[in-house]
C-alpha cells in the first residue's frame, strides 16, 4: 500500500500535469482550435518533444509490466524489441519521414489514399481503429489497473475507471500539443523512476555493495537470463527464435510499429521540419538503448529475489513494494506517467484517424475546423469507454501480455508493411494488389499457425511478409494499371545533418557491443 508521503507525491505529479497540459493548450484569445492544431499541434513541435513523446507513447504499461514480466520468464533476450527498435528509429527518420513529410498528411490512411485509392485506405483505417481499441488500448489499461491494484490496492474496475478519466481530463482539450508538450516530463519523471528502481533492486541483490556489485551478482546467479540470442533447445525460442531477432521478422514488426503507425508517427508528422523531425528521432534513439535498463533488468533481478511469483507480470508491481518511503510514491507516479501519456497518444490517434479518414465516408462533415476538433474529442471518449467495458474480458487470462500483443499483431503486420514498402519505392504497384496483399497477411498467417505450429511466430511474420510483397509483385504486374500519388524517391532528399549521421553511427557501435558482450 501506498504511504500518505507516497500518495502526496503522486497527487502533486497529477495535479502539475493537468494544470501543465492546459497552460501548453491554450490559444492567443479569440482564435479556436482547427484540426491542424488538434491532431498535429499545428505542425510546430520541437525535436525534444518528438523525441520524448515517441517514447512516452511506447512505454507504457505494456512495456514496464509486460516486458518485465518477460525478462522474469525469458531474460534479457526480449530486450531485442527495444535495442532494435534504436536502429529502426534511424533508417525511419533517414528514409521514410521525408516522403511522409513531403505529402503533408495527418494520418497513415490518408498517405494510403493518396498512394493507392479510397478501398485501400477505409479497410486499413478500420483496421487500425480495431486494433488500436481492442488491443493496444486495452493492454494499456488492464496492465496499468494491474500495476496499481498490486501496489496501492486499488481495485482492478476501479483503476481502470481512474486510469481512463485522468488520461481523457488531461489531454481533451489540447489533443496532440498538450500530450507532446507535457511528455518530456513524463519522460523525465519515467527515466527517473525506472532508474531508482533498478538501482534499489541491485543494492538488495548485491547487499548493500552498490549496483554494480549487485548486477555481477545477478548475471551469476542467473547467468540463463543473459543470452539476447536464444538457442532453439530453449523454452522460450518460439517467442524469440535465435537470429531472426536480428535478421528475420522481428525488422518486419519493428518498420510496422515506427515506420506506418499512426499511434507513433503522428508526432513526427507534426514536426516543424524534416531536420527537426530527424533530431527528434535521434534522440529517441539514444532513450531506446536504455530502456531495457528500465523494463527489463528488474524483471531479471526479481527472478532472483523472488523467483515463485504466480505469474511473471506481476514481476514489477511486486518489486514496487520492496521500494522505501517516497520512493515508491515517486516510481508510482512514474508508471501512471508511461500509462496516462500512452493512453492519451492512443486516444488522440484513433480520433484523428476516424476524424479524417473514417467520417468522411460514413457522410460526416469534416470541415478542418471546430468541428473536426469536436467530433475528434467525442470518439476519444467513446473509445475510451469502449476499452475500459473490453480490457478484462479480452486480457484478463493471458500471463505475459507483451508476448499476446506481438502475437496478435504479428497476423496483420507482414502486409502493412508490404503494401507500405510497394508502395513507396515501387511506382507500379497497384491498389488491387495491395489490397489482397493485406488480405493475404491475415490468411496466410491464420494458416501458418494452425498448420505449421512449430515455426516461431517472428518467423512466420518474416515468411509472410516475403510472401506478401511476392503477391503485390505478381498482381501489380499481372493486371497493370496506370498509378498516381507516386511520390518518386528520386525527387525527395535523403541528405542528413553530421548531427543525425554522427548518431546513428554511434548507435549503431552501442548495439554492437551489446549483442557482443550478451550473445
Amino acid at each position: 500500500m501506498l504511504s500518505t508521503i507516497d500518495m502526496a507525491i503522486v497527487a502533486v505529479y497529477a495535479v502539475g500535469l493537468f494544470v501543465l497540459a492546459q497552460w501548453v493548450s491554450r490559444e492567443p484569445a479569440g482564435q479556436e482550435k482547427n484540426a491542424q492544431d488538434y491532431f498535429l499541434a499545428g505542425k510546430a513541435l520541437p525535436w525534444w518533444a518528438i523525441g520524448a513523446s515517441l517514447i512516452a507513447a511506447n512505454i507504457s504499461a505494456e512495456q514496464i509490466i509486460g516486458m518485465s514480466g518477460s525478462g522474469y520468464a525469458i531474460g534479457l533476450a526480449i530486450a531485442s524489441y527495444e535495442w532494435m527498435a534504436a536502429f529502426t528509429l534511424l533508417l525511419v527518420g533517414k528514409f521514410l519521414l521525408p516522403i511522409f513529410l513531403k505529402t503533408g498528411i495527418y494520418t497513415m490512411p490518408q498517405f494510403l489514399a493518396q498512394r493507392y485509392d479510397d478501398r485501400v485506405k477505409t479497410v486499413m483505417a478500420v483496421f487500425w481503429l480495431g486494433v488500436y481499441t481492442f488491443v493496444n488500448l486495452t493492454s494499456i489499461l488492464w496492465l496499468g489497473a494491474l500495476a496499481i491494484n498490486t501496489v496501492a490496492g486499488v481495485d482492478l474496475t476501479m483503476g481502470l475507471i481512474a486510469l481512463s478519466v485522468f488520461a481523457i481530463a488531461y489531454s481533451l482539450y489540447g489533443g496532440l500539443r498538450a500530450v507532446a508538450l507535457t511528455d518530456i516530463i513524463q519522460v523525465i519523471l519515467l527515466v527517473m523512476g525506472g532508474l531508482m528502481i533498478s538501482w534499489i533492486l541491485l543494492e538488495q541483490i548485491g547487499d548493500g555493495a552498490g549496483p554494480l556489485a549487485g548486477f555481477t551478482t545477478l548475471t551469476q546467479q542467473a547467468p540463463d537470463k543473459f543470452h539476447m540470442i536464444l538457442n532453439e533447445g530453449h523454452p522460450h525460442y518460439m517467442s524469440l527464435p535465435g537470429l531472426s531477432v536480428l535478421l528475420g521478422g522481428m525488422w518486419v514488426m519493428n518498420i510496422s510499429y515506427w515506420g506506418f503507425n499512426q499511434y507513433i508517427i503522428q508526432r513526427a508528422l507534426a514536426a516543424k521540419s524534416v531536420d527537426e523531425a530527424q533530431k527528434g528521432i535521434a534522440f529517441a534513439a539514444f532513450l531506446k538503448l536504455l530502456m531495457p535498463v528500465i523494463v527489463v533488468l528488474p524483471g531479471i533481478a526479481m527472478f532472483v529475489l523472488n523467483p515463485d511469483l504466480s505469474a511473471p507480470d506481476k514481476a514489477y508491481p511486486s518489486a514496487m513494494n520492496l521500494l522505501p518511503l517516497g520512493i515508491k510514491g515517486l516510481v508510482f507516479a512514474a508508471l501512471l506517467a508511461a500509462i496516462v501519456s500512452s493512453l492519451a497518444s492512443m486516444c488522440n490517434s484513433i480520433s484523428t484517424i476516424f476524424t479524417m479518414d473514417v467520417a468522411p465516408s460514413l457522410g460526416m462533415v469534416s470541415d478542418g475546423g471546430q468541428r473536426s476538433v469536436t467530433l475528434g474529442r467525442a470518439v476519444a471518449i467513446v473509445a475510451m469507454v469502449i476499452a475500459v467495458i473490453a480490457a478484462k474480458p479480452l486480457l484478463g487470462n493471458f500471463e505475459q501480455a507483451f508476448q499476446y500483443i506481438q502475437e496478435f499483431t504479428g497476423f496483420f503486420t507482414p502486409g502493412i508493411v508490404a503494401i507500405f514498402m510497394l508502395g513507396l519505392f515501387w511506382s507500379r504497384t497497384t491498389a488491387t494488389a495491395a489490397l489482397i496483399a493485406a488480405i493475404a497477411s491475415a490468411a496466410l498467417s491464420l494458416l501458418f499457425k494452425l498448420y505449421w505450429p512449430e515455426l516461431p511466430f517472428m518467423d512466420r511474420v518474416g515468411l509472410v511478409f516475403v510472401l506478401c510483397i511476392a503477391i503485390g509483385v505478381f498482381w501489380s504486374l499481372l493486371r497493370p494499371r496506370a498509378q498516381t500519388g507516386f511520390v518518386d524517391p528520386a525527387g525527395v532528399s535523403f541528405a542528413t545533418t553530421q548531427g543525425f549521421n554522427l548518431s546513428a553511427i554511434v548507435v549503431t557501435l552501442i548495439l554492437v557491443f551489446f549483442y557482443t558482450v550478451w550473445w
